[in-house]
């Protein structure tokens, strides 16, 4: 018995770092899934463990977003079907094939969003001096790309996204951040209810880690605004490397 609610102590303290993380722009994987591999849970149930309990960052941080998507309201509608059905077609992927499937260009398709995170200024500048802009095609392809990722795997889809908003719709970074964590939670509850009906969720460890991703969730947004957009930018993408790093070298 101590031992069960030493690691449900411990999960909940992590699940709470990874909202504040994830909310801000950040990755709440970096923290939640080595927290969960910690305690004795299993690498793929670990995902699909973590994929349900991070449903609290999700709610936590969207129902704080008002204050930063203004005017934003047409791009989330326009965003969010899309989003919703292929995080949905991603989860089921996940579920009907073989483990590890993506997870071999997991760490380049993070390294890649980071990088592009840190490139993000250069890239508006030239967009801006050469009037190119993404067409709708390709915000349709790197939007769909991005959400079946997020619900097969989903660690740093949030900077994939972020990046995608950043390029395309809205360069302000701590409101491209809010419109994702709407977007996210959105995408987020149809897997989730999947892999509670189909896969293997340990719930006595995502019961804590989503009791903790909330509060996290809750707090994270107002950190966001107060962290100055180029300091943010640079602590979001070395934590998107860190798990690249992660991702790559562990077994």
């Amino acid at each position: 018995m101590p031992h069960i609610v030493l690691a449900a102590l411990f999960l909940g303290l992590a699940g709470a770092v990874a909202g504040v993380i994830g909310t801000a722009g950040g990755i709440t994987t970096l923290v939640a899934y080595p927290a969960l591999l910690a305690v004795g849970v299993a690498p793929l149930a670990a995902n699909v463990t973590n994929s349900v309990a991070m449903l609290g960052s999700g709610l936590g941080s969207a129902s704080r977003a008002a204050p930063d998507i203004a005017g934003l309201g047409a791009v989330i509608r326009r965003w969010a079907p899309v989003s919703i059905t292929a995080s949905l077609a991603g989860a089921v992927l996940l579920v009907v094939t073989p483990a590890g499937v993506f997870d071999r260009v997991v760490p380049f398709l993070i390294a890649a969003g980071s990088l592009i995170l840190l490139l993000q200024p250069r890239i508006s500048r030239w967009q801006e001096a050469s009037g190119r802009v993404w067409g709708k095609t390709a915000v349709f392809g790197g939007l769909s790309t991005v959400s079946v990722y997020n619900g097969y795997f989903g660690a740093g889809s949030g900077i994939l996204l972020i990046a995608l908003l950043l390029l395309t719709r809205e360069p302000v970074l701590h409101r491209a951040n809010a419109a994702k964590n709407v977007l996210l939670a959105a995408s987020d509850l149809l897997p989730a209810v999947l892999f509670a009906l189909t896969a293997h969720v340990v719930w006595a460890a995502a019961i804590p880690l989503g009791v903790g991703t909330l509060g996290g969730g809750l707090i994270g947004p107002s950190i966001a605004r107060r962290v100055r957009p180029g300091l943010l930018r640079v602590l979001i993408a070395c934590t998107g490397f860190a798990l690249a790093t992660w991702l790559l070298i562990s077994p």
